[in-house]
């Protein structure tokens, strides 16, 4: 007997349905290849940055030169330096040999002690067999120890080294080993320093901060004296390492409780523009001796700041702040607050010239137009606390001193009458117009 076609069809799509169940149930299995279970822990601190900002800062956490950790890692751009990175490699165990009697074996060990949380550091799954990711560390993690030893003099640079001997090598160096998404676990660089340190570096003390502070410094422009300050400072990785450095020690002190305790005013928006912030009467100067651009304060009618270069090497350190930031939920947000203060403040390129005549910024960036187009795209797209950010007392004192009548009245009659010599005289001479014909009325209605 002959099944309805209605039948056949119903069997069909029941068939189908089945297949899609099984493809379902195989997804649910599947652990998520872009984005790992271990991005939301707190050993998580190396990640892809998100779209949004790559539209609005181009390609800043991209790196030119050499590839750290396996974002980027084969990418054909990057490739030449990979040969580099296995001479120094050479030259390391060379040299490690016979004063320590290590061979690469004892340098893939060490790693391999610490492999599953270097894997945890990555937001992504990283589908490498463990031999090879730990090659990986070994092979990027001895470059830039021997970079760095180097650099300070710790060891010398080879006569032919092309490193040393073509110029633009290094400043791009310092660049790629800041990207976010060019890093390898803190903990891994120390874990092979501690291998290969030898006995003159223990009995000088010569930590892998101070060697890292070194190799940065002078394209920072930083004293010294941060060598010695930072020695053991704890980081995730070398760009929150050179980040934490920067972050201001002061905290807001809690106000005393002695009084019933009143709610804090939440500023009603963040900051107004120079421009607008000159014409009540608030003007900007530079704070000196500071040893981070972070520090801002308000005193006086004045809101003081700390020069700032902005260079390309700010162009790409900056962005990949605000970037970490962003994604590691575990740090603090200054340079998000910061990038968000200068967003608000230059609104036009007048506003970038003044910060530039009072010495606040440094431009080595280009045009004041480029510069005010940089620090907008900072802050673009960004999640900001106005709350619990670092600066909110400066923005609500600010505030309240834009908002009062008495200091924009003054500063409407500074504008109107007093911006200029000729200003000033011809509303002094308006004055003793208008005097005149007082005293002539007087006279004319009590004569003599």
């Amino acid at each position: 007997m002959e099944q309805p076609a209605n039948a056949s069809v119903h069997d069909g799509g029941e068939s189908l349905l089945k297949i899609r169940i099984e493809s379902m149930h195989e997804k649910l299995k599947e652990p998520p290849r872009l984005l790992s279970s271990a991005a939301g822990k707190p050993t998580c601190s190396i990640f892809r940055v998100p779209q949004t900002m790559i539209d609005s800062n181009g390609r800043c956490y991209e790196p030119r030169v050499v590839s750290v950790g396996p974002y980027h890692r084969g990418k054909t751009q990057l490739k030449m330096m990979e040969e580099h990175k296995w001479r120094y490699l050479n030259a390391l165990v060379t040299r490690t040999h016979p004063t320590k009697s290590l061979t690469l074996e004892d340098y893939m060990k060490t790693v391999k002690s610490v492999e599953e949380l270097a894997r945890e550091s990555y937001s992504e799954s990283i589908h490498m067999k463990s031999d090879e990711f730990n090659e990986m560390m070994v092979l990027d993690g001895c470059f830039i120890l021997e970079l760095f030893r180097k650099v300070s003099h710790v060891v010398p640079f080879q006569q032919d080294d092309p490193l040393v001997n073509m110029a633009w090598v290094l400043p791009f160096f310092t660049r790629d080993f800041l990207r976010l998404e060019n890093q390898i676990p803190f903990f891994v660089l120390e874990a092979l320093y501690d291998l290969t340190r030898s006995d003159n570096e223990r009995e000088s003390n010569v930590s892998l901060q101070s060697l890292a502070f070194a190799f940065f410094t002078n394209t920072m422009d930083r004293p010294e004296q941060d060598l010695a300050r930072f020695k053991d400072l704890e980081a995730k990785h070398l760009l929150d390492l050179v980040r934490s450095s920067l972050i201001p020690d002061s905290k807001p002190q809690a106000k005393p409780t002695t009084k019933p305790e009143k709610k804090e005013k939440t500023p009603s928006n963040i900051i107004h523009s120079i421009s607008k912030l000159r014409q009540a009467g608030i003007k900007i100067r530079e704070l000196k001796d500071e040893e981070s651009f972070l520090v801002v304060r308000f005193r006086h009618g004045a809101i003081e700041m700390p020069r700032i270069i902005v260079d390309d090497f700010m162009g790409s350190f900056f962005p990949n702040c605000v970037a970490y930031e962003q994604c590691h939920a575990a740090c603090s947000k200054h340079f998000t607050t910061y990038a968000t203060l200068l967003d608000c403040l230059m609104n036009i390129n007048k506003d970038v010239g003044y910060l530039c005549e009072q010495k606040i910024i440094e431009n080595y960036f280009g045009t004041e137009s480029a510069v005010a187009g940089f620090v907008n795209s900072l802050g673009r797209d960004v999640a900001f606390d106005l709350e619990n950010c670092y600066l909110k007392e400066l923005f609500i004192e600010v505030n309240e001193y834009y908002d009062s009548s008495w200091n924009v009245r003054i500063a409407d009659l500074k504008n109107t009458y007093f911006s200029s010599p000729w200003s000033f005289i011809s509303a002094l001479a308006a004055l003793i117009l208008l005097i005149l014909s007082i005293v002539q009325t007087i006279f004319t209605v009590y004569p003599r």
